[in-house]
Order: structure tokens, then C-alpha cells, then sequence
């Protein structure tokens, strides 16, 4: 499980550390994508594996079904941690997810976010949930 939240940053050759209490999780290999908001999302390979099932079930005959899968998978990318501990994040996802420098990686249960720190500290760009938006969320989902 991923947890905790770490700031750090991108270097020249446009590589971020991986946290050292994920990297165990990792094994040495993971998959790099778009996150559903303005971040990056990090799976093992296989937690990638079952989402691509889950995926894979879905109609694509639906229009908005087969916009989500470009989403997900055109952009998804296969690294391996090198001695460091550290990937590379290509171009397109550097400028999609708004990482110049500065960014925050999170723990999500079963995947790592990573931010931009300057979307991380705006609520508005996060896509935060004031305290009252979540307690119904939870509520809708009989947490």
C-alpha cells in the first residue's frame, strides 16, 4: 500500500526520485500515465495489469469510453528504477501534469500521484474537496 506524502524535485535530465518506502513496492519496474486529474499516476506492474482488465471490459463502443482509454493508455509508459531509485519522466507527461521543477508525490492505497507543487498547494487546480463535498461523497458511497 502507498501512503505519506513527499516532497521533491526533477532534475536536469528530467528524472525524480522515487521515494525510498515505495520503491520495495515497485520491485524495480512500473507504469507511468496520466492521472484523471492534473498529476501522474505511478502502478506497479501489477496493479497496471488489473486496471488494464478492468479496462478492457469496458464498451468501447461508447465514445467517452474510448476518450478515457486514449487518456489512460496513449500516454502510459514502462520504467525501470535505475540504481538511484530514480525514473524519467518524459516531455508529455512533464507538460501535462504542469512539473517544471518542484513536485509532490503522494501515496494513494494503490497507485503513487505525482504533482506539480504548484497545482498540489492550489486547491482549486487539485481538485480538493472542502470537508462537507467528502463527507457526503463517503456518504453517497456508504463509507
Amino acid at each position: 500500500m502507498f501512503m505519506g506524502t513527499y516532497y521533491n524535485s526533477i532534475d536536469d535530465k528530467n528524472r525524480m526520485i522515487i521515494p525510498s518506502k515505495h520503491r520495495d513496492l515497485l520491485r524495480g519496474k512500473c507504469v507511468l500515465t496520466k492521472g484523471l486529474d492534473k498529476c501522474l499516476y505511478i502502478y506497479t506492474m501489477e496493479d497496471w495489469a488489473a486496471q488494464v482488465e478492468k479496462i478492457s471490459e469496458l464498451p468501447e463502443s461508447d465514445p467517452e469510453i474510448r476518450k478515457f482509454i486514449r487518456h489512460f493508455a496513449a500516454g502510459a509508459v514502462e520504467c525501470e528504477l535505475d540504481k538511484q531509485g530514480r525514473i524519467c519522466i518524459p516531455a508529455d507527461l512533464r507538460e501535462y501534469a504542469g512539473i517544471s521543477k518542484d513536485m509532490v508525490t503522494i501515496g494513494a492505497i494503490k497507485k503513487i500521484e505525482i504533482w506539480s507543487k504548484d497545482v498540489w498547494t492550489n486547491p482549486e487546480e487539485a481538485g480538493s474537496m472542502d470537508r462537507r463535498e467528502f463527507a457526503q461523497a463517503l456518504k453517497e458511497y456508504k463509507f
